[in-house]
């Protein structure tokens, strides 16, 4: 199914109750989850306690019958949530509608109750186009273009960290030795990729990769962001 989810909070969960009564194998279309960038993490630990994202887009009428919080910025509420295992405990949210009726440009600070903050930015009236996410955590910085399908790790070197690039940087409590990897870039098509395990769900009758919960969940805060925000058209 095509992100978002549904149209309102009741038909996503009328969504999930009816997949689980019947059964079925449901996926929803959060396609950065295949992104090239994204899947080169697959293996490495992550245990994000700030995130930074910017995804930025130039106008273009399609999509803009809903907000960008709906349009854009729910790929990386969902990216976010996948990564993060942790109930949201706040949500701060500011947006305008310069273009359109709804938001066009929307900053939103994402709290959890683990203590991660998630900081996004999202605009559809930018002159250029980002899609980046920065992950920090313990020792560790993560960064993702998903544009570009680029992706670097900067962290601590540890003795099995091999064929990276690595220096010596003097800190306050010693001297520490820095390594900056690029792991390997899976060359694949997000959509066909997307296609591909979803058939495999089926097959194999395992869980899809985006579920129903995970869209619903997606919607649920993104829904209380447009509420945030102050958006009245929100039904459900």
């Amino acid at each position: 199914m095509e992100k978002p989810f549904a149209h309102t909070m009741d038909e996503a969960r009328q969504l999930v109750k009816l997949a689980k009564e019947s059964n079925i194998k449901l996926q929803v279309g959060h396609v950065e989850r295949f992104n090239p960038a994204f899947l080169a993490l697959k293996g490495f630990d992550l245990k994000p306690m700030f995130i930074e994202v910017h995804r930025l887009a130039q106008f273009n009428p399609r999509g803009t019958e809903v907000s960008v919080i709906l349009d854009l910025m729910i790929h990386d509420i969902d990216i976010i949530l996948s990564l993060v295992k942790s109930d949201v405990k706040k949500i701060s949210a500011s947006g305008v509608a310069v273009m359109t009726d709804t938001p066009d440009i929307a900053n939103v600070r994402i709290e959890f109750d683990n203590g991660c903050v998630a900081n996004l930015t999202s605009s559809r009236i930018s002159m250029k186009k980002m899609r980046k996410m920065r992950v920090f955590q313990k020792d560790a910085y993560i960064g993702i273009d998903f544009l570009d399908k680029k992706t670097e790790i900067i962290k601590l070197k540890e003795d099995q960290d091999t064929n990276v690039f690595a220096f010596d940087m003097a800190t306050p409590t010693g001297t520490k030795t820095i390594a900056v990897a690029n792991p390997p870039v899976p060359q694949v098509n997000a959509i066909k990729r997307e296609l591909e395990e979803f058939k495999d769900a089926i097959n194999n009758n395992t869980q899809t990769v985006v579920s129903e919960i995970d869209g619903l969940k997606a919607m649920d805060v993104a829904h209380q962001i447009l509420a945030k925000i102050g958006n009245t058209s929100i039904a459900g």
